[in-house]
């Protein structure tokens, strides 16, 4: 894990104006709780529990508290969603979210739920096993198993996005975590998840590619390399996607 002063000043500013809102409790989960937490090239992805019902008022005192945040380097890596003890359950429930520097509603997915209960970091407040229910084996099957079909299948036949280091990322780690969360019922880190990719059949030279502009300075990517490395990620991906949600649904 890389972390310095930046993501631990960060972290206490957002604390320290956090306490207006009456926080039940606080909460990292993705690369910071799992330890694989990388400066500057990892979210900083965050749960945080209020006190009571969320309304207009609570909306606009969320959006001016990252308002106030701006001038922090980390900043725009940190996204955080907000629940109430009684919203908490459901999976398919929509919460008020700040990320990509603007508010909006999405939800705690059966992997994130399952993350917080595994290796959740407790920021502040209670932890996760007294407020958010947990998520069973079966519940988190199926949701790793509808996202790679619905979501990660379809984006494959998208060309234009896949010269993208993003997509290309997570398209790889995602089905690689996927493969093991349905084989072997565990969540993986990203770190593991690139060490897993070649044996599970991906392009040893992508995967190579991914991993130095995790961990390692990054180069410049050139035009070339971008539309073949795009390509050999979507012929990998689609028949593995295909291979591995036919085995588990």
């Amino acid at each position: 894990m890389t972390r310095s002063d930046a993501t631990d000043r960060l972290l206490d500013r957002f604390l320290t104006e956090l306490r207006g809102l009456t926080p039940v409790a606080a909460w990292a989960h993705g690369s910071l709780g799992g330890g694989d937490y990388q400066e500057g090239r990892s979210d900083l992805d965050l749960i945080v529990v209020l006190d009571g019902t969320i309304t207009a008022r609570t909306v606009r005192r969320v959006a001016l508290l990252h308002a106030r945040l701006r001038g922090e380097p980390l900043v725009a890596k940190l996204h955080c969603t907000y629940l109430t003890p009684a919203t908490a359950a459901g999976a398919e429930r929509r919460h008020l979210t700040w990320a990509h520097q603007r508010l909006f509603k999405r939800t705690v997915t059966p992997v994130t739920r399952r993350e917080l209960h595994t290796f959740g970091l407790v920021l502040s407040g209670e932890p996760p096993e007294q407020l958010l229910p947990p998520v069973t084996d079966d519940e988190l099957a199926e949701f790793v198993a509808r996202d790679q079909r619905d979501f990660w299948r379809p984006q494959v036949d998208r060309p234009a996005d896949w010269t993208q280091d993003v997509w290309v990322d997570l398209g790889l780690v995602t089905h690689a975590r996927a493969a093991v969360t349905l084989r072997e019922g565990r969540l993986i880190t990203k770190r593991e998840a690139l060490g897993l990719l070649p044996g599970l059949g991906a392009p040893v030279e992508v995967v190579e590619d991914v991993r130095r502009r995790r961990y390692e300075e990054p180069g410049a990517t050139s035009r070339e390399w971008a539309a073949r490395r795009g390509q050999l990620t979507r012929d990998y991906l689609g028949p593995a996607i295909d291979r591995l949600v036919t085995a588990y649904t």
